[in-house]
């Protein structure tokens, strides 16, 4: 098949949770670098892709679709043969409920505790670092009865939920008393086909 083009920035958890997506299902990906830091997701040939000026977007045979949790429908839907997203009723919503945590809690906690280290974002970082460790405990806690967000599967809703918490560090935001957490991220990475993000020395991650 022809490779899926996406969009993306290395470092940005949005655009790894596509990148990460397209390795579990094994499917041809052609990487097409935004350069943030030049501004280019803000000039007209991207914004002709998405009008928010977001990474990540990716172009399938001409079906071009922006942001990073409708991407991983899309994905799940056309390549997943039923197993990323439940079609059952109680299933979709468990996942759609981490998609939510995912665009809410995790986006204004650790993933802004780490836009402070990493990008010099002028944000209060103790009131994020606090956001994040209220989620981690809820998280933690959560799993505790599954292995996996939204059962005892994976899902869509670990692929969303996994790029910020894992990298969580480099934003000051320590793992150390979430065990539960430590061991769905040890089991997420030993999923056929996973792809990591680039580690930054920053904050509590001491090495890349």
């Amino acid at each position: 098949m022809q490779a899926i083009k996406l969009y993306n920035f290395p470092r940005s958890g949005h655009a790894h949770r596509v990148e990460l997506m397209l390795s579990l299902l094994q499917l041809p990906v052609e990487l097409i670098l935004v350069d943030l830091a030049k501004g280019e997701h803000k000039q007209a040939p991207f914004l002709a892709l998405n009008s928010f000026g977001q990474v990540p977007v990716i172009d399938d045979g001409g079906v071009v679709l922006a942001d990073s949790n409708a991407i991983l429908v899309y994905l799940a839907q056309k390549y997943g043969n039923g197993r990323w997203l439940p079609a059952d009723p109680v299933g979709a919503a468990r996942v759609q409920r981490w998609l939510s945590v995912a665009a809410g809690p995790i986006a204004f906690g650790p993933a802004a505790a780490r836009l402070v280290t990493v990008f010099g974002a002028q944000l209060n970082a103790d009131e994020l670092i606090t956001r994040a460790h209220n989620l981690l405990k809820v998280m933690d806690l959560e799993l505790g009865k599954t292995p996996y967000l939204a059962g005892a599967e994976p899902t869509i809703a670990d692929v969303s939920a996994y790029s910020y918490i894992a990298h969580a560090p480099e934003g000051n935001v320590s793992l150390d008393d979430y065990a539960n957490v430590r061991a769905w991220l040890q089991r997420v990475e030993a999923l056929p086909g996973f792809v990591g993000m680039p580690r930054t020395v920053a904050g509590l991650q001491k090495t890349a």
